[in-house]
C-alpha cells in the first residue's frame, strides 16, 4: 500500500508521541485543556493563551436542560439508548443554529476587522454597523434569550484584558465596540453572548473558523455524559419531556474557596 503522512501522533512500541511530545509528559505536565490546544494547534499554549482556551472549554460546559443538544440526548437516553449513541445524538443536534453561531460571530469579526483595516477603531467599527443594519444583517453572537449581560462573557472578557496583549484581544475589543454601536444606532443593546466572545478569542488564538464547532463540541460532551446519567437513574422510560418543567434540586449556589 502506498505511504500516506499524518502530523498529529506517532505510536511505536511503547511510544506514543502527540505532536513529538511523549504522552507520559504531557500526563504529568499539561492540563486537560493544554493537550486539547495542542493537538489541534500544534503547539502547546503559552501561559496567557492556555488560561484563555481553558474558559472557553469550561463556558459551554453546560447550560441546562433547554439546548436542543441536551434534550437530544435526554429523549434518546429515554427510549432506552445506550451512551455512546445517546450522546451522539447530542452531537449531532450542534449545527448552524446550535453552536454554529461561534462560527458565523467569526467569520463576522474578520469581516469587521478587515472592514477596519485590522483596528479597534471606533469610526470604522460605527460605518461597518451601519452598513449591515441597512442590508438587515443579523448579527451573529450577539443577544441571547435568556441573558441581558452574559456572565460568560463578561468573566472571558476580563480574563482577555489580564493574560492576552492588544494583539490577541483585537476581536474582543471589535466585538464589545460592536455592540456599544448597535446600541448607539437602534437603542437596543444586544449584549456580546458567549458564542460570539468565544469566537473573539479562538481569533485572537489564531485557530480558523471551521474548527469552532468541534471546540464546542469538546465542552458540551461532559455536560451531555451528566445529562444522560440523571435521566437513566432518576427517570422513567419513554416519558414526554418537557423542558420548561425541569426543577434544579442541586446544591444551592456556592463559591470556589
Amino acid at each position: 500500500m502506498a505511504e500516506w503522512n499524518t502530523e498529529v501522533t506517532s505510536i511505536k512500541e511503547n511510544e506514543i508521541l502527540v505532536r513529538g511530545y511523549p504522552i507520559e509528559q504531557l500526563m504529568e505536565k499539561t492540563s486537560f485543556s493544554d493537550a486539547v490546544y495542542l493537538i489541534l494547534k500544534g503547539e502547546l499554549p503559552g501561559a496567557g493563551e492556555s488560561r484563555i482556551f481553558g474558559a472557553i472549554l469550561t463556558s459551554s460546559l453546560d447550560h441546562g436542560v433547554t439546548p436542543p443538544s441536551v434534550l437530544a440526548t435526554l429523549n434518546s437516553t429515554s427510549t432506552g439508548a445506550p451512551l455512546n449513541a445517546a450522546v451522539a445524538s447530542g452531537i449531532l443536534s450542534i449545527n448552524r443554529f446550535h453552536g454554529g453561531a461561534v462560527e458565523d460571530a467569526m467569520k463576522m469579526l474578520m469581516e469587521a476587522a478587515k472592514a477596519t483595516g485590522g483596528t479597534a477603531d471606533r469610526d470604522k467599527v460605527h460605518a461597518f454597523v451601519e452598513k449591515k443594519l441597512a442590508e438587515e444583517y443579523r448579527f451573529p453572537g450577539l443577544g441571547h434569550r435568556v441573558h441581558t449581560a452574559d456572565p460568560r462573557s463578561i468573566k472571558m472578557k476580563a480574563l482577555v484584558e489580564k493574560h492576552l496583549d492588544a494583539k490577541k484581544r483585537l476581536y474582543v475589543d471589535i466585538a464589545c465596540l460592536i455592540e456599544e454601536e448597535i446600541e448607539k444606532i437602534k437603542g437596543k443593546k444586544l449584549p456580546v453572548n458567549v458564542d460570539g466572545m468565544i469566537g473573539a478569542l479562538l481569533l485572537g488564538l489564531e485557530f480558523p473558523p471551521e474548527i469552532a464547532n468541534g471546540i464546542f463540541m469538546i465542552s458540551r460532551v461532559p455536560g451531555l455524559i451528566a445529562h444522560f446519567v440523571e435521566e437513566r437513574k432518576t427517570q422513567k422510560p419513554m416519558r414526554n419531556i418537557d423542558q420548561k418543567s425541569a426543577v434544579y434540586t442541586g446544591k444551592p449556589k456556592r463559591n470556589i474557596e
